[in-house]
């Protein structure tokens, strides 16, 4: 948990020093790509949670990585570089972009599925939310096989589970508790 806000606090420091730099757009670019770049890569992910791997070793891998982001960014890696961080790369991006995109007044919805969203199937849900929210809201779509089925919608604070996994799960409580 304590994770969580410390990476929330990084991105929105960032965020504040980007909007002052009039840098926003790049660095959120910078963000999409640190995200895409690590859930690309398992090697990736293994280096950076490795604690035996040093804080230079990772911070050299990842400024040769993303070499040509902003300053803004390349400053990111290194306080949480130098902080003993740097594990929370992923999430300070995710919650960066989020950030960002409220303040533009756009939702982004995350939509956890068992197979990925047709295009037919994402329109159908951008026009549910937008009767929802009066923002311009994005779907940003996650694959987990492990829900089964139906889709797990998430957007700003607020969580709806259809899948079939949580189905199963209140079913075998229930199940348990009229023994």
């Amino acid at each position: 948990m304590s994770d969580s806000r410390a990476a929330l606090r990084y991105a929105k420091a960032v965020l504040d020093l980007a909007v002052e730099k009039k840098a926003a757009d790049k660095v959120e670019q910078d963000m999409r790509d640190i995200v895409a770049t690590i859930s690309g890569s398992d090697e990736l992910r293994a280096m950076l949670a490795n604690p035996v791997v040093n804080g230079e070793t990772k911070k050299e891998a990842l400024n040769a990585i993303f070499g040509k982001s902003h300053e803004i960014t390349k400053g990111l890696i290194n306080t949480i570089t130098e902080n003993k961080r740097i594990s929370l790369l992923n999430e300070i991006a995710l919650k960066f972009t989020i950030l960002n995109k409220d303040m533009k007044g756009e939702g982004v919805a995350f939509v956890t599925t068992a197979v990925p969203l047709t295009a037919d199937i994402e329109k159908k849900v951008l026009r549910q939310l937008n009767k929802i929210t009066d923002d311009k809201v994005t779907i940003e779509n996650k694959v987990d096989e492990s829900i089964i089925g139906g889709f797990i919608l998430r957007i700003g604070d607020l969580q709806y589970d259809a899948s079939v996994a949580n189905k199963l799960n209140k079913l075998k409580r229930e199940f348990t508790n009229s023994l």
